[in-house]
């Protein structure tokens, strides 16, 4: 509990934090912060809350890393309290939020006068908080903002009421307990940042499925409608990881240009939505993956396995990162292969591991190339440095070359003769790849590349076209 001399000046403003000040939940970015460095902190979180949610945040607050310079603060309120300390009133921050956060936050803002929160055994909440405000500064003799239910026992004592986001039912509510009143902002659900968070366009690398649906020429529905059902749930249980991946890494999204803009850290989706979202989706991609027979949940789930272990600890190893990458890349073609049958070609595993490690060391290209230039020394929450740029880059085109080579090799195989009646039309898909990695990696060089190569390639004109071409030699090859 923090309390300074000014205290004592001027009309008293009380301030809460989660929700209000903040466009975010302590609790929970202590508890997945926590969790980003150590994934047994879940449990540990269940044991520290038999003694107290108080107990609880003060265990995670200790924990956790929490950056809180890049926290998504409501510039509204700070507006408001600017004008309050102009006006010679006094601001103390008044917050369920663990005491050694708080303090956290109010030395970066430098706009408070005092600091109470929870101390490990208060959880300076609801009634608990309007009692402590009563006793401190008498009834009627504080104004409160705040933004939640919670907060009606507190507004019931206070000689203003400061309503932040509320809904028109809380907004209702305050009205009626017969004080002045004010409403900053408006509660509304935006349906556009929960999409958003789902990552749509990550969904085009799940087309992998269909690869060998294609590539075996069995194009019949009921092959089609199983791929599609296997593309699904590939998409759901992909969201659910983005979602947890997201939640895990709002430290290192925050710090960065592009990511900070990512509606969890950008406080325009809930964590705590966040979290419901990422059960539901990855159990209705789970119920999908049952319907399509029990090999092919087995993948799933070590899909599911895979990414967890990298969203929590892979990621940041170097080298391996990019390996594991590819390695879900190549999963969705198996899965896709499992889910319609088709026996996978040992040269279709081969190209794809070498083709996709290549794009995975490309993405983390673009994430140290981006560093330099934003003069960073290292890439936030990964394992690398600015010097290992160029290092990557030669991973990248050495896997990506390798890949043409795997394909040159199948192309002068038996087993192309075997679906293929004009194989010379495949060397087109050598000469087009070779073409597009180099470019790539090229681009990345120059900073000029998204740090995503697969979201880059649907937006890139040149890209598209390089596409075009492979499915026209394809189908040279197959028809001519």
């Amino acid at each position: 509990m923090t309390t300074d001399a000014n205290e004592t000046k001027g009309a008293v403003l009380a301030v809460d934090l989660d929700g209000t000040l903040l466009q975010s939940d302590m609790l929970h970015e202590t508890f997945w912060n926590a969790a980003s460095h150590d994934w047994s902190a879940a449990i540990r979180a269940i044991r520290t809350l038999k003694s107290g949610k108080a107990a609880l945040k003060r265990d995670l607050a200790t924990r956790a890393s929490v950056d809180v310079t890049t926290l998504p603060y409501n510039c509204e309120v700070l507006d408001y309290i600017a004008k309050w300390r102009d006006g010679g009133g006094v601001v103390v921050l008044v917050t369920a939020t663990d005491q050694i956060l708080a303090d956290q936050i109010a030395t970066h803002l430098g706009v408070f006068d005092a600091v109470y929160g929870s101390d490990g055994d208060r959880n300076l909440k609801g009634q608990i908080k309007a009692e402590f405000l009563v006793d401190r500064y008498g009834e009627r003799g504080f104004a409160y903002v705040g933004d939640h239910a919670a907060d009606l026992d507190v507004w019931a004592h206070a000689a203003r009421a400061i309503s932040v986001n509320a809904s028109e039912a809380l907004r209702a509510q305050v009205s009626a307990l017969g004080i002045e009143v004010e409403h900053l902002g408006t509660a509304h659900i935006d349906r556009k940042p929960y999409i958003k968070a789902l990552r749509p366009h990550q969904w085009l690398k799940n087309i992998l499925v269909f690869v060998p649906l294609l590539l075996a020429h069995h194009l019949d529905v009921v092959s089609f409608v199983r791929a599609l059902m296997a593309f699904v749930a590939f998409s759901l249980v992909a969201s659910s990881v983005y979602v947890l991946n997201d939640l895990l890494d709002l430290n290192a999204d925050r710090a960065h240009a592009r990511k900070c803009k990512r509606p969890f850290a950008a406080g325009t989706v809930p964590i705590a939505h966040g979290t419901a979202m990422a059960g539901v989706l990855l159990g209705v991609g789970a119920v999908l993956s049952v319907a399509l027979g029990p090999i092919f949940l087995f993948v799933m789930l070590s899909y599911y396995a895979m990414t967890t272990a990298y969203s929590f600890y892979f990621k940041r190893r170097a080298v391996i990162d990019v390996s594991v990458l590819s390695g879900l890349y190549t999963l969705r073609i198996i899965a896709g292969g499992v889910a319609v049958g088709v026996p996978l070609s040992m040269w279709l595993l081969a190209f794809s591991v070498f083709f996709f490690f290549a794009l995975a060391a490309v993405k983390r290209q673009a994430e140290l190339v981006d560093n330099i230039n934003a003069g960073k020394v290292q890439a936030e929450g990964r394992g690398y440095r600015n010097e290992d740029a160029e290092v990557i880059s030669q991973m990248a085109l050495g896997t990506g070359y390798v890949s043409i080579l795997v394909l040159a090799l199948y192309m002068n195989s038996p087993d192309v003769a075997l679906l293929y009646s004009n194989p010379p039309a495949l060397w087109g898909i050598c000469l087009i790849l070779l073409f597009w990695i180099s470019r790539i990696v090229l681009l990345t060089h120059r900073g000029e590349m998204h740090d995503d190569p697969i979201v880059f390639a649907v937006r890139d004109r040149i890209s598209r076209l390089c596409g075009m071409m492979v499915v026209g030699f394809a189908v040279l090859g197959a028809v001519m």
